[in-house]
């Protein structure tokens, strides 16, 4: 098994992407994804080994939405957490069962509510209004399980526009500005068992991420007390920052737990369930992309490598790289690791529009027309931010483990982007 965080290094990325070359799956094809799926099935082990056993653990299907990667997530004993009712459609078509799947959307419809308490999923409210709609929608005879979201503020992380625990935050209602509100619904409404912290991963500390579940457990042991019951669910919200460069060390795993264990013991407890939502950090490292090198330039002083994946598959990078930055590797055409002396270039992407560009002055060897381009660690928020600018077919997505390759997705094709827009 590997290390939490562990990167898929360099040699073997190239050597089995020299694989899939040689075996004919990157045969005209302009680019592909490629996930590991023994490393992906590997975290979820390593989170069921470290919380109890009744944990449930909701894999952010927003990370990566593809079905036959969901469905292996749950074979591997996961559940789904999901951010839309799209999404609920994909854990379910992907064999999920409702008990196991967590519905987080904050902006739910009446129909939305309904279906959610139909099936029996794991819903938790964002808002009072939320709360009421629930309230009246809700028959007694419902299985689905209800919480509450609550922002703890313990104030942003290093990359503001993903931190959801600054006081201005679109989630969840404040525990500063009403606790005695909160209080008031637990007591009006004794099916409503849960409570749900989530303050954003990437960018986040481990202080921060420990300080926002022990905000809420305070609340929670306040709320026990005063209600008379327990509330038997607490739902942590999302996973770990994950590292992009090997300079960078990964926070662990083992280590966020035992923090956990020894700051908020009580979520431990045999009679409280604890949820999880981990996505970018489940998958981030377990895959990587490859672009065919269509076109190499001198413009002014700079070298550039014309690919076929930018802001169309690399939305966030593109747009804000100092937070967002990855790894690049140079393949020579039959995949093997291109060597020699390194030189300033700009890979930038097919779209059309000047600032579709991946990576600026970045230093790799020599790139030649018909080379390979690697961008590394990209399992997470890739294929799930794809954008239809230009409207480039989505590429062919593979699996990769110990039984075989496999296709995930087939690639979409010209006439599938027509009847798409049609």
């Amino acid at each position: 098994m590997s290390q939490w965080g562990e990167r898929l290094s360099a040699e073997k990325i190239a050597y089995r992407t020299a694989r899939l070359i040689a075996d004919g799956h990157l045969e005209n094809e302009r680019a592909l994804f490629v996930h590991d799926l023994d490393l992906m099935i590997d975290r979820v082990h390593m989170m069921q080994q470290a919380f109890p056993e009744n944990a449930l653990h909701g894999i952010a299907v927003k990370a990566n939405p593809l079905v036959s990667i969901l469905t292996a997530l749950i074979d591997a004993g996961a559940g789904l957490e999901c951010a839309s009712i799209e999404e609920v459609e994909l854990s379910l078509a992907a064999g999920c069962e409702p008990e196991k799947i967590i519905f987080d959307s904050p902006a739910k419809t009446h129909d939305e509510i309904q279906y959610a308490l139909e099936l029996g999923l794991y819903l938790n409210v964002d808002n009072f209004d939320e709360l009421e709609r629930v309230a009246k929608l809700r028959k007694h005879d419902s299985r689905a399980r209800v919480g509450f979201r609550v922002n703890p503020e313990v104030g942003s992380g290093s990359i503001a526009i993903t931190s959801v625990a600054n006081a201005w935050s679109k989630f969840g209602v404040s525990l500063s500005q009403y606790e005695e509100e909160l209080l008031a619904a637990f007591l009006r409404h004794a099916w409503l068992d849960g409570l749900h912290v989530h303050i954003g991963s990437q960018g986040c500390n481990l202080q921060q991420l420990v300080e926002g579940v022990s905000r809420v457990d305070i609340f929670r042991q306040k709320l026990q007390t005063q209600l008379g019951r327990k509330i038997l669910h607490v739902d942590i919200g999302g996973g770990l920052p994950t590292v992009y460069r090997d300079t960078r060390q990964p926070l662990m795993l083992d280590e966020y737990v035992k923090q956990l264990r020894d700051q908020v013991p009580a979520i431990f407890s045999p009679d409280t369930r604890i949820l999880t939502e981990f996505g970018r950090s489940v998958h981030a490292q377990c895959g990587w992309a490859v672009s065919r090198v269509e076109y190499c330039k001198v413009a002014g002083q700079s070298h550039l490598a014309v690919l076929h994946l930018g802001a169309d598959a690399f939305m966030r990078p593109v747009y804000n790289p100092n937070d967002w930055p990855h790894e690049y590797l140079v393949l020579n055409p039959d995949g093997s690791l291109k060597q020699g002396a390194t030189q300033a270039v700009n890979l930038v992407g097919p779209l059309c529009f000047g600032g579709d560009i991946l990576a600026k002055d970045v230093m790799l060897p020599k790139i030649d027309e018909g080379d390979w381009v690697i961008v590394r660690d990209c399992g997470a928020y890739t294929l799930s931010l794809w954008s239809r600018h230009c409207s480039r077919a989505l590429p062919k997505v593979l699996a990769w483990s110990d039984t075989g390759v496999s296709v995930l997705k087939h690639a979409e094709g010209v006439q599938r982007v027509v009847d798409f827009w049609r």
